[in-house]
């Protein structure tokens, strides 16, 4: 007869699509889960670690409707992929169950479509357990990672993480080191070779953190700040690298991230708000995509603090939401940043200004679009 599997109280509250658009909610549930699950581990690690494995699998087609769109969700999962691989690591499971397990655990990986839990891959050496587990899993992954490391055509691998992650869990230094010297940027190679070089044992001095130590910070920030303080979020990236170098211009910092990858420039509204540098946010927001809520919050709680700038960001997030973006965009949101930039402009005594650019922002979307038809009743004569 076959074992009755625990019944956890997380299961039911992940099941596919079972949050709506706040984040809040859903980050609360998150918390809960962990918390069963490291009280568990306290008792029975083995039974922790399945219901560990068991969160990953359901969290990302649980939270697929969350807007995502803050940062927030997603620095909560992360932090929760990273403490869950901790307690599978520890779970004193036989060779085969551990097999089992990481086969589920890639399994979930490759699953993971929004994607919530792709910093598993930094995590599975941890997850692995032991060295030897980890040695065969880098001998998995190192096939697939060196073609797509060599070679921009090879496209992208979703083990490059594991990988690395792997290699270092199981001592093997040397091939990371080497591997490393392929790896593109998006891969933060600068945190993996400090890593490799603190568990050897070697010296740190040329790392990021040596060069701080030695004072040469403008050295450090040119080889290793803007790829080795990548996280969750470009917000909290900007952050980071602005705490680690305070010295160095918030705008220099900035225009050198959005130089990185000029195409994604507007992902760095927030960041650039964040720093007050209002002229540069709007440029930024203007020449890529930026999300239209992100631009809507600014509009709304700039309104009396910096008019100017809630101006700017109601009329990018109606240009944006006639060109079609947007995640779960609703009428609200079209309604929003169409009245705040009518009544921004009354305010700033540029009414007739405001309405016509307006009007030529909605004249640009095709007959019958979204944002036209929220629009059709309220639209002043």
């Amino acid at each position: 007869m076959k074992e009755k599997a625990y019944a956890w109280a997380f299961r039911p509250r992940f099941r596919k699509g079972a949050f709506g658009w706040k984040s809040q909610p859903a980050i609360q549930r998150v918390k809960e889960a962990v918390a069963e699950i490291k009280k568990m581990s306290r008792t029975d690690p083995v039974l922790a670690a399945e219901g560990a494995i068991l969160f990953l699998e359901k969290v990302s087609n649980a939270l697929e409707q969350v807007d995502s769109s803050s940062g927030a969700i997603g620095s909560a999962v992360n932090k929760v992929v990273a403490e869950l691989c901790q307690v599978i690591g520890a779970a004193p499971a036989p060779p085969a169950l551990r097999s089992e397990w990481m086969d589920r655990l890639w399994q979930a990986q490759q699953s993971d479509e929004i994607p919530y839990i792709e910093r598993l891959g930094d995590g599975w050496g941890v997850a692995c357990g032991s060295a030897e587990v980890a040695s065969a899993w880098a001998d998995v992954f190192l096939p697939g990672t060196r073609a797509c490391f060599g070679s921009v055509r090879s496209g992208y691998y979703q083990g490059c993480a594991n990988c690395l992650s792997s290699l270092l869990a199981a001592g093997r230094y040397p091939e990371l080191l080497e591997l490393l010297q392929i790896a593109p940027d998006y891969m933060n190679p600068g945190h993996w070779r400090m890593e490799a070089l603190l568990a050897s044992g070697q010296n740190d001095d040329d790392s990021e953190a040596g060069l701080l130590r030695q004072g040469r910070s403008e050295e450090a920030y040119q080889r290793f700040g803007l790829v080795s303080n990548q996280k969750s979020t470009n917000l909290a990236t900007f952050r980071a690298i602005r705490k680690k170098y305070p010295e160095i211009p918030p705008e220099k910092i900035l225009r050198d991230l959005v130089a990185l990858n000029p195409e994604m420039a507007g992902k760095w509204f927030a960041a650039a708000k964040d720093a007050g540098l209002w002229e540069l946010a709007l440029d930024l927001a203007a020449r890529s995509v930026c999300d239209p809520k992100t631009l809507n919050r600014a509009a709304a709680d700039f309104e009396f603090k910096n008019p100017e700038f809630a101006l700017g960001s109601a009329l990018l997030s109606l240009h944006w939401l006639v060109e079609g973006y947007g995640y779960d965009i609703t009428g609200a949101d079209v309604i929003l940043p169409y009245f705040a930039a009518l009544k921004l402009g009354k305010s700033l005594g540029r009414e007739v200004e405001v309405k016509s650019q307006v009007q030529t922002i909605l004249s640009r979307e095709a007959a019958g679009g979204f944002v036209g038809r929220v629009l059709k009743g309220p639209l002043p004569r």
